[in-house]
């Protein structure tokens, strides 16, 4: 049996807590062919070079190789929906991501659409550690860091939030049935990944419904909006409506309740780093950012090939190969950061990949941002004396959305 190389032992579940010191030997070969044929990019500047190189595609139909299924690296959403924002090429991707960006951000007449809920959110933290008071132990993921963003991307969407139990476990199946790695051919992972497209079936079947609802009865909320937007390029879609209504709900808060679970972790891993923050609470702007980079919400992605052959760090990446880009190497390379495997809430030009680059770039960041620097900043202030219970916690089983899965801490109390 050949020996499995590093990014094949990134992919297995046993490394999901600590993958760094694999993605430092993974970093000696900046691109790096799997024997799936499959290019491995680690390093930050060759990930940024193919961030805005036009010969790599985000369309995993323009592959004139096709990749086995059985190597798993088809998503569940590729096989069960249309295309996404994510998934697609310009001129679709710019023209959908346009509109998007339109309402999420608010039209002409109302510019501070996320600026505005600010109030809200920190209204929302406030009661969240509110509802702790009396308690010992806690769970932050449970607890704190998804009722916050789930609560808020239903209102920006107009999802009903008493539905989040059902949206919920949908989501938590679909994550569960995906794999990259080594372990994608076992008996327990196929279970999963049937389960998985059972799941996001079902998701877009209510997605679906929601907006055949609003279509009859606008409604307030970014899914109506939609909906009825004739703008110049016409309506979007019925496919890609349903499709991209997926991808909101989901990436508007599962991404965002891992970056604060792992926060608060990094946090109590670092006293020093904590007890700074809470004598200098302006820090938590700057400290978000280097709390992103520190711990990448998506590790990784994996929908992009090669249009062209292209010359990379001494490697041809040959045209129609998938290409992998490992923001979660990237954001640990020494040749781009300063001691990258040190906290430091003050790092300068943290110009992180966290969020991605080019045309793709995250535009829920500022609404992420607004999330995290509320729930890290008052979870500082005011819970006391926290204490991790179990050190590594159980992970999430998903590759590229890597976060905890519980996160328990003891307290001695919450501040008022």
């Amino acid at each position: 049996m050949a020996e499995e190389t590093p990014w094949q032992q990134v992919l297995r579940y046993a490394n999901r807590a600590n993958p760094y010191p694999l993605y430092a030997e993974l970093r000696k070969t900046p691109v790096a062919r799997q024997p799936d044929g499959t290019y491995v990019v680690s390093t930050y500047g060759e990930i940024v070079e193919l961030l805005h190189d036009p010969r790599v595609s985000s369309d995993v139909t323009k592959r004139p190789v096709a990749v086995p299924a059985e190597q798993g690296h088809e998503t569940i959403t590729e096989v069960v929906l249309d295309p996404n924002i994510i998934t697609s090429d310009p001129p679709e991707h710019d023209r959908d991501r346009g509109m998007m960006m339109r309402h999420f951000y608010g039209p002409p007449d109302s510019p501070h659409l996320i600026s505005d809920l600010e109030p809200e959110i920190r209204r929302i933290v406030a009661g969240l550690l509110d509802k702790l008071q009396g308690k010992t132990r806690i769970d932050v993921v449970d607890e704190f860091a998804y009722p916050l963003p789930v609560t808020v991307i239903c209102k920006i969407l107009g999802v009903p939030l008493e539905d989040e139990r059902r949206f919920h476990a949908w989501i938590q199946t679909a994550l569960e049935g995906f794999d990259l790695g080594p372990e994608f051919a076992s008996e327990e992972i196929q279970r999963q990944v049937e389960g998985g497209r059972q799941s996001v079936q079902e998701f877009g079947q209510y997605i679906t419904g929601l907006l055949d609802h609003y279509a009859e009865q606008p409604g307030a909320g970014m899914l109506s909006a939609m909906v009825h937007d004739e703008g110049p390029e016409g309506r979007m879609s019925q496919g890609a409506l349903v499709s991209n209504a997926v991808l909101l709900l989901f990436a508007g808060h599962e991404t965002t309740v891992n970056l604060i679970a792992h926060s608060v972790l990094t946090l109590l891993r670092h006293p020093d780093a904590l007890e700074k923050l809470h004598r200098r609470p302006e820090l938590i702007v700057p400290g978000v950012e280097e709390l992103l980079r520190f711990e990448s919400s998506v590790q990784f992605w994996h929908t992009r090939s090669a249009l062209e052959d292209i010359e990379i760090a001494g490697t041809t990446i040959p045209k129609g190969a998938p290409i992998f880009l490992v923001y979660g190497s990237a954001n640990r390379d020494p040749e781009r950061f300063t001691n990258p495997d040190q906290l430091d809430l003050e790092r300068p030009d943290n110009q992180h990949l966290g969020y991605s680059q080019g045309i793709h770039f995250c535009f829920g960041a500022p609404l992420a941002r607004l999330e995290v620097q509320a729930a890290v900043g008052e979870f500082v202030r005011r819970v006391e004396n926290p204490r991790l219970v179990v050190d590594p916690p159980p992970y999430r089983h998903n590759q590229i959305f890597r976060g905890p899965r519980h996160l328990l801490v003891d307290i001695d109390g919450i501040r008022g």
